[in-house]
């Protein structure tokens, strides 16, 4: 069973794969199906490590949507025929680097002084 420092470490994993193709733009995201999949993959495993963690955890970290980030991943997983790339566009875009500075500061606590 993987405990919150690594579902954290996922998070961050998952994270930095996104960056590493969003930042060629809107328009390569809009062009290539494969950045897209790539994108949406990853936001599932975001979206499934912030769904294992303990309600404890979520609790202490209140300030992370948690109902959202858990929404997506069952929107990009159950009705992926649904799915709005302009959404997913806007997540990244607005929200994951956000996430990413909460998920670093966590770690950064966990790892101690």
């Amino acid at each position: 069973m993987r405990d919150d420092r690594e579902r954290l470490l996922d998070i961050q994993e998952a994270i930095s794969k996104i960056e590493k193709y969003a930042v060629q733009g809107r328009q390569a995201y809009d062009q290539d199906e494969l950045i897209q999949n790539w994108i949406v993959h990853h936001l599932q495993i975001i979206g499934e490590a912030a769904r294992s963690m303990p309600p404890g955890f979520q609790q202490q970290h209140g300030d992370w949507d948690w109902s959202r980030i858990t929404g997506m991943r069952n929107i990009l997983v159950h009705h992926y025929f649904e799915i709005d790339t302009d959404i997913v566009w806007s997540v990244v875009e607005k929200d994951l680097p956000g996430l990413k500075a909460k998920v670093d500061e966590v770690l950064k606590s966990l790892s101690g002084p």
